[in-house]
């Protein structure tokens, strides 16, 4: 049986229960309810509002035709009022969006409410002149449906060259205010909409990236020259992904629980493990920016010789965090194969300032109270360079999506591969402690 059998069998059926349900009595009882256009109209958008679905009325209004007791005159309002009845569920899902949300059901609610006006006011004024032999006949299904196409077709071609003028309006029913407007993140009614939620998903998550790699910059360059403005700044944008982090990964949780396509599936994965990342480099650099208030405050200083293997160290962190923003950001695995070896000499330079504090210290070149600083601010560097590997190794996985991270991760440093040798190679090159 096909779609169209279906819908046929089904408006049969129901216009065969509602000659049972209602008899005789049913002309009279629409006759009575539709005896002006107003009322027409009026019962139009009833029907639409108590079913939700311009679709569901529009199909009983056919139904009905099937009984023989369906006023073209009783019919046209009707269909009208149908078109205004569904902006109710526009103004519905209007509550508690933005402005611009609302304004877009303003649209909608202005394109239905001036065209059934224009559209009445044409079709009435014409009878009025003319007097249309067929207003008093039936109505047929497909008449319906013709009517009904007819006027949301004619209500475009009138209303398109006005776009900027209904914006106009829109503008000035919902103004813009002073106060702060409260965003919202993602809204949960994406998730009847999977492929449109892992979309708007990867967006947030890619404004993520963004203000990780931002906080962390932003923590490198005032390290050893802190400042409140650059300590606010690094500690709003940590606390606005950890906001997202949380916000995004109810999301997607919510969202692997409706059936999705297999690669929509692998992209909700990739991106669980992606924010997190994100969130802790974030983390990472709030922990940073504190060790140098912590110095500040105690008159604290590394030694020339260390701010200079500090700041080779950093400039590779700004490049690994970058390269890793910018692979995930244009989905690029070519990129993402960069960061690994990138990773190994981060580590191999954190382990040489450590090896060089200690020469210093039994040198008596530096104090015992500055290890414990420059201990904790390689670690932070490593656990930096560790969230960029991970994301990295999370987007070659979506593009491999049979690959283990882990298995990745451990056949990469198995087997050095030309490639990871050659990038290994020049990164040690770019990035060496200067001897002392």
């Amino acid at each position: 049986m096909t779609a169209q059998d279906v819908l046929l069998t089904c408006m049969h059926v129901m216009s065969q229960s509602l000659e049972k349900i209602a008899g005789g009595k049913l002309e009279a009882t629409l006759k009575k309810m539709t005896s002006n256009p107003f009322k027409s109209l009026a019962l139009g958008a009833g029907i639409t509002i108590a079913v939700q679905s311009s679709a569901a009325s529009v199909g009983i209004l056919q139904a009905l035709s099937l009984t023989g007791t369906i006023s073209y005159r009783m019919a046209i309002p009707i269909i009208m009022g149908q078109n205004i009845g569904t902006c109710v569920t526009a103004l519905l899902s209007s509550i508690g969006v933005n402005k611009n949300a609302k304004r877009v059901t303003v649209v909608h609610m202005s394109f239905n409410i001036i065209g059934t006006v224009i559209c009445l006011a044409f079709f009435y004024g014409l009878d009025a002149i003319v007097h249309f032999s067929f207003v008093d006949k039936s109505i047929s299904a497909v008449e319906i449906a013709a009517v009904h196409s007819i006027f949301n077709i004619v209500t475009t071609l009138i209303l398109l060259p006005f776009t900027d003028q209904l914006v106009k309006l829109a503008n000035k029913i919902i103004p813009n205010t002073k106060e702060k407007e409260t965003s919202v993140l993602l809204d949960n009614r994406l998730i009847s909409t999977p492929p449109l939620a892992v979309s708007q998903c990867r967006e947030r998550t890619v404004e993520m990236a963004v203000g990780a790699k931002e906080a962390l910059h932003e923590a490198l360059t005032a390290m050893f020259d802190i400042n409140e403005k650059a300590v606010q700044s690094v500690e709003d944008k940590e606390q606005m992904l950890d906001e997202m982090e949380d916000k995004l990964s109810t999301f997607l949780l919510e969202l692997s629980s409706v059936s999705l396509t297999d690669p929509d599936s692998r992209i909700v994965t990739e991106l669980l493990h992606c924010i997190s990342d994100f969130e802790r480099i974030s983390d990472h650099a709030i922990n940073m920016i504190e060790i140098g208030q912590e110095m500040k405050q105690s008159d604290q200083e590394f030694s020339a010789n260390a701010k200079a293997d500090f700041a080779t160290l950093f400039a590779a962190l700004t490049e690994i965090s970058g390269l890793t923003v910018k692979a995930f950001m244009d989905n690029d695995t070519d990129l993402a194969m960069n960061v690994e070896p990138l990773e190994e000499v981060i580590d191999d330079l954190t382990a040489a300032i450590r090896d060089k504090h200690i020469q210093r210290l039994r040198k008596g070149e530096c104090s015992p109270e500055l290890g414990v600083y420059l201990s904790d601010l390689l670690i932070n560097c490593e656990r930096v360079s560790d969230h960029c590997s991970n994301i990295a190794v999370s987007i070659i996985q979506i593009s491999k999506s049979s690959m283990n991270s882990h298995d990745y991760l451990s056949g990469l440093k198995a087997e050095r591969s030309p490639r990871f040798i050659e990038s290994y190679t020049a990164y040690g090159q770019k990035y060496r402690l200067a001897a002392e």
